[in-house]
């Protein structure tokens, strides 16, 4: 049975800082394998029968990430739609409906959202097909995880009649949703019995989908399709009016549609699931030593029991200390009682009160023409370090502030500076006056690495006036 894969990738999954940052998400991660969740994600459901090019709904800030992440799996029809603000999930998939519905109204969708791991994808596989089956019977259904133990961080899912007990696993109507428990109301649910998590995965037609928003939600569904139709679309992406969908009620698909609708079913699936929403949750989803530790790169750890240790840049030694999280990279470090998983939002909030940014982006940013990477600074300088594509180019831009110099280390770099251009190679250098409008690109085969020096008074990325941006880019 034919569908269509619809990725949301939206989040910004803050709970695991200091590696998922508002620029680089955790969906965006290789958090457990050399794949990122998103790309784990987009082939998980290219690999089941009767699977379409699949379709994405994603942030602006994201959309070169993705879209190079996609073309590195040879996924190269992917639809990107640019959701134009957050107004969470039910006007997202909305959007994902209205794109489908223009040529197929009764296909089926499989809604994902881009940053779970799964364990088990023949029984993902399994599920799905049990789940196309219910769908194509006009049903709205939702997957619910087996319960492993008295979770207190999903809400739940309580079972009702079974729609359909010839295929395994069986379909149900769903009777109750059940708001995220206290631990005592949790282990109440389980010794009950009939309760799932709740996946927040889901499977229906088009038609049906917009149905229901219709009925439930029509101030919300009147919003999208204003927007939508009044969509542009460049450089391959689908871009939603940005005033019409701003003024859209927000509201998840859980509260908006699957519990008031009357069409609800759940399907019971134990395929290795966990949606990756803290430390701890990926402690318990790692390969563990004797000890129960979790060690990711240049790590020493002693006398520890049950910690994750995860250092991305310089050795890191961890000594007599049990339950422990820590988290090493370029600019950041977290340590925290794995307990404390949920309060890393408390340094967030640090961060954004007291104006920094270590929660926004990396040293390393990346950017559609390739990244740069911060390696020193100072009063009144900079020093980075820059890669750029081959084929790729900056905008065609000036500073106010700042004047810049550039030592190519590898790679050939083509530099117009007043509209007059010069190449340079390996060990060559230039410099590039404060208020020059300037240009650098990559015409070569290989990668260009260079080291950029500036100076000046200024030296925010915000100090950049753009002529032409290859990339229709207006801000930094």
């Amino acid at each position: 049975m034919n569908f269509h894969p619809v990725i949301l990738s939206g989040g910004s999954g803050t709970r695991l800082w200091p590696l998922s940052r508002a620029a680089m998400p955790k969906q965006l991660l290789a958090l457990t394998e050399q794949r990122t969740l998103l790309q784990a994600t987009v082939q998980r459901a290219d690999a089941i029968q009767g699977a379409r090019p699949p379709l994405l709904i994603c942030n602006e800030a994201h959309r070169f990430i993705i879209q190079e992440q996609l073309t590195a799996l040879g996924v190269g029809d992917a639809g990107i739609i640019l959701e134009p603000t957050a107004r969470n999930t039910a006007p997202a998939i909305a959007l994902a409906a209205l794109q489908i519905a223009q040529t197929e109204p009764d296909a089926l969708m499989l809604v994902l959202p881009a940053d779970h791991v799964i364990d088990d994808n023949a029984a993902f596989a399994d599920c799905v097909q049990q789940a196309l089956r219910t769908a194509a019977q006009g049903h709205l259904v939702t997957f619910g995880i087996v319960p492993s133990g008295p979770e207190t961080g999903y809400g739940y899912i309580k079972q009702g009649q079974a729609l359909d007990v010839a295929t395994a696993p069986a379909a149900h109507a769903v009777a109750a949703f059940v708001e995220k428990p206290s631990l005592a109301n949790a282990q109440q649910l389980l010794a009950e019995g009939g309760y799932t998590w709740n996946s927040g995965m889901f499977v229906f037609s088009a038609r049906r989908y917009l149905e229901e928003l219709r009925t439930h939600q029509p101030d919300m569904l009147a919003a999208v399709e204003h927007a939508w139709a009044a969509k542009t679309v460049d450089l391959g992406f689908i871009r939603p009016d940005n005033t019409a969908f701003a003024a859209c009620p927000a509201d998840s698909i859980d509260y908006a549609v699957m519990q008031v609708t009357r069409h609800a079913a759940v399907i019971p699936a134990a395929f290795g699931w966990s949606d990756v929403g803290s430390w701890a949750s990926l402690w318990q989803i790692a390969d563990k030593d004797a000890a129960g530790n979790a060690v990711i790169g240049d790590a020493f750890v002693a006398d520890a029991r049950n910690s994750y240790v995860r250092a991305e840049h310089r050795h890191v030694a961890v000594i007599g200390l049990d339950d422990v999280v820590v988290v090493e990279t370029a600019d950041a470090v977290l340590v925290m009682h794995r307990d404390k998983a949920q309060d890393v939002k408390r340094a967030i909030q640090f961060f954004e009160h007291n104006g920094r940014s270590e929660h926004l982006e990396h040293v390393k940013v990346y950017r559609p023409w390739g990244w740069y990477e911060g390696l020193d600074e100072g009063e009144r300088f900079q020093v980075k370090r820059i890669m750029v594509k081959p084929g790729q180019k900056l905008s065609l831009q000036m500073h106010h502030h700042r004047a810049e110099h550039w030592i190519v280390v590898s790679g050939t770099a083509k530099v117009t500076v007043n509209g007059k251009e010069v190449l340079l190679c390996e060990n060559q250098s230039t410099y590039i006056p404060l208020g020059l409008t300037h240009r650098l690109e990559n015409p070569g085969k290989i990668p260009l690495h260079l080291i950029e020096v500036q100076s000046g008074a200024y030296l925010g990325e915000d100090d950049i006036v753009r002529f032409d941006d290859t990339y229709g880019r207006t801000g930094h």
